[in-house]
């Protein structure tokens, strides 16, 4: 069961128990003629309604936090971090069922998103936007290229981490641009074999992702798309880190 699933029950069991003590119990506690004491149920349910309900508010519509578990997005995402997560963006959901009830936007390239894994919807995982409905991606010789054309690189140095991420030292680290106002950064570890793709088509309804470590991501390479209705927000910011230790640099920045 699901912590979006209990927090629901949870939410709906109080708010069921406070107003039933509202409009029945609590009437007929004050007729009494020796005031009776207000069940210790009733006043946790009465307490707490509140508070589960602004939980399941805010993470279901508004924003949600995740932990970054593994190195399959550096440079630009480190294991310990934790980010926050604009679950509007691409539409309102109903908790738990996702159904889109609010249409807002769609995913564009280069987005970074959380979504549930196609395979086990009970999994989260975090990728990079790289191919929207339409569109044929081809991946050759760490060579991205969409719709028949070459994704513009530019080398930018070799890559240095800090505690979990000092396995990836020494590797590529190239900045990738889906166009001139948007870019980002992506690992190549060059002592990895390609993970060549041939071309495939996007379907409508769906998203290729991948990883922006490339020789180190279990991504749409190998499971296939990302259905619309598995997405659950995109990524915008980091609020904390912790690996080995608070790192401060890492807190409030942007995600790109």
């Amino acid at each position: 069961m699901s912590f979006e699933l209990i927090l629901v029950i949870v939410t709906a069991v109080s708010g069921v128990i406070a107003y039933v003590d509202y409009i029945i119990w609590r009437p007929k506690r004050l007729k009494a003629v020796v005031a009776a004491k207000e069940p210790i149920i009733v006043e946790y349910a009465r307490s707490l309604f509140p508070i589960f309900l602004i939980v399941l508010v805010l993470r279901s519509f508004i924003i949600e936090p995740f932990k970054i578990p593994s190195g399959s997005m550096y440079p630009t995402l480190q294991i310990g971090d934790f980010i926050v997560v604009n679950k509007f963006a691409y539409g309102v959901k109903l908790p738990v069922i996702q159904t889109t009830v609010i249409p807002v936007s769609s995913p564009e390239r280069g987005d970074v998103v959380v979504f549930k894994f196609p395979d086990d919807p009970t999994v989260d995982y975090i990728k990079r936007v790289v191919g929207v409905p339409g569109d044929e991606i081809t991946y050759l010789d760490r060579t991205l290229f969409i719709n028949g054309e070459r994704v513009k690189t530019e080398l930018i140095g070799q890559y240095r981490g800090t505690d979990s991420g000092t396995v990836m030292n020494g590797a590529s680290v190239v900045k990738e641009f889906f166009s001139d106002e948007r870019s980002h950064e992506i690992l190549l570890d060059m002592d990895k074999k390609s993970l060549d793709m041939p071309t495939i088509k996007v379907p409508e309804g769906q998203y290729f992702v991948m990883g922006d470590n490339r020789d180190h991501s279990n991504d749409s390479r190998f499971w296939g798309f990302v259905p619309e209705k598995n997405l659950k927000g995109r990524a915008f910011g980091i609020w904390m880190n912790w690996d080995s230790g608070i790192h401060f640099n890492r807190i409030g920045k942007g995600i790109e």
